[in-house]
């Protein structure tokens, strides 16, 4: 199995930026699809963003589309995900995910805080 550990989150003002990182240790790192995904309060965790094995592919939703980057380094074990013209809607808690099977995350982070002040 895999851990995952995210950082990078905080305070921002609309606008702004941030970049998040998960690091993955235990197994092979680029045997997993990586996903991350929010969850607001009061609100279901939703899915943001997601990259293959390889990297060279990736799918986002809709809202975050044109304004968050997925990447990943497969030497180093990390997943990021770099958010541009931030907006009060995007604070949530970010989680990245771990999938060997496309479309079952079955490891999880404990989740970083991104709040986005207007």
């Amino acid at each position: 199995q895999v851990q995952l550990v995210e950082s990078g989150g905080g305070l921002v003002q609309a606008g702004g930026s941030l970049r998040l990182s998960c690091a993955a240790s235990g197994h092979t790192f680029s045997r997993y699809l990586m996903g991350w995904f929010r969850q607001a309060p009061g609100k279901e965790r939703e899915f943001v963003a997601r990259i293959n094995r390889s990297g060279g592919s990736t799918y986002y939703a809709d809202s975050v589309k044109g304004r968050f980057t997925i990447s990943r380094d497969n030497a180093k074990n990390t997943v990021d995900l770099q958010m541009n013209s931030l907006k009060p809607e995007d604070t949530a808690v970010y989680y990245c995910a771990a999938a060997v099977i496309f479309g079952s995350y079955d490891y999880w982070g404990q989740g970083t805080q991104v709040t986005v002040s207007s």
